[in-house]
């Protein structure tokens, strides 16, 4: 199942979910007025008080997670050009012979790079392309290394063009594994099962009134499903609708300067 779809399930599911543990909440409540009135309300506040401080707290704690995480992945993604334009540009320590064949690898692996990102979320293609772009780090360095040492090259090419393409290669896993780094879904049930257990004590609160509030049930389970649901898109932004396409954009003009 897509991610979009999902991410909009979870949302509606737990927008219905408020609304029915709202309304438990009241008949409970209703039922605890009409067999103890004077006793119903007591400590009541204190428990609501405690429980929706804590899902404010988890609230914001998943919040700022994954706008922090979304962050560092657009940074990584400008870690990664200038990695790459830093080695394109070190290649000018090599021969002038031994420059076009690894100019043209530089081109080929950008694309590849690119077409990772692109396929997802088909992860099997955007493995293919993976592959394809651990083969090109192989080739590129087998054949930067016999250029720095071959006859024409600058003296300090091995050590400035082979450290340049240490980083160009590392910077992949870093990008691979932070696409990855995701809270424990023991948060995400957290955080689900505290905004029903809120929604129910809601429900319980207005149960002295004769007629349904509806409209605090309404925009409490809404926005809570909005919240869930941004989050759940800045953890995974290549798959919903909050996107990383746009900082893609540098490694793009990267590759046509290398026309």
């Amino acid at each position: 199942m897509e991610h979009g779809i999902f991410a909009s399930l979870l949302a509606v599911g737990l927008f219905v979910g408020m609304l029915i543990f709202s309304e438990a909440g009241r008949r409970i409540g209703m039922r605890r007025l009409a067999q103890d009135p004077e006793g119903a309300e007591a400590g009541v506040g204190v428990v609501d008080g405690a429980v929706f401080a804590l899902l404010g707290l988890l609230i914001a704690f998943t919040f700022s997670g994954a706008a922090a995480r979304f962050d560092a992945r657009r940074q990584l993604i400008v870690e990664e050009t200038n990695d790459i334009g830093t080695a394109y540009l070190r290649l000018d320590l090599l021969s002038v012979d031994a420059q076009p064949a690894l100019r043209e690898q530089f081109r080929k692996y950008i694309d590849a790079r690119l077409e990772v990102y692109r396929k997802l979320p088909d992860f099997a293609a955007a493995k293919q392309e993976y592959v394809k772009v651990n083969k090109l780090q192989g080739e590129i360095w087998r054949e930067a290394v016999a250029a720095s040492r071959a006859q024409g090259a600058s003296p300090a090419a091995p050590m400035l063009l082979l450290n340049a393409l240490n980083a160009m290669i590392d910077i992949t896993t870093t990008r691979t594994m932070a696409m990855q780094l995701h809270p424990p879904m023991v948060i995400f049930a957290m955080l689900f099962g505290l905004a029903l257990a809120s929604s129910l004590l809601v429900g319980y609160s207005m149960a002295g009134s004769k007629r349904r509030n509806w409209l605090h049930s309404v925009c409490l389970a809404f926005a809570m499903a909005v919240s869930v649901y941004v989050i759940l898109d800045l953890e995974y932004p290549r798959l919903g609708f909050i996107r990383l396409d746009a900082f893609d954009r540098a490694l793009m003009e990267l590759r046509e300067s290398m026309k």
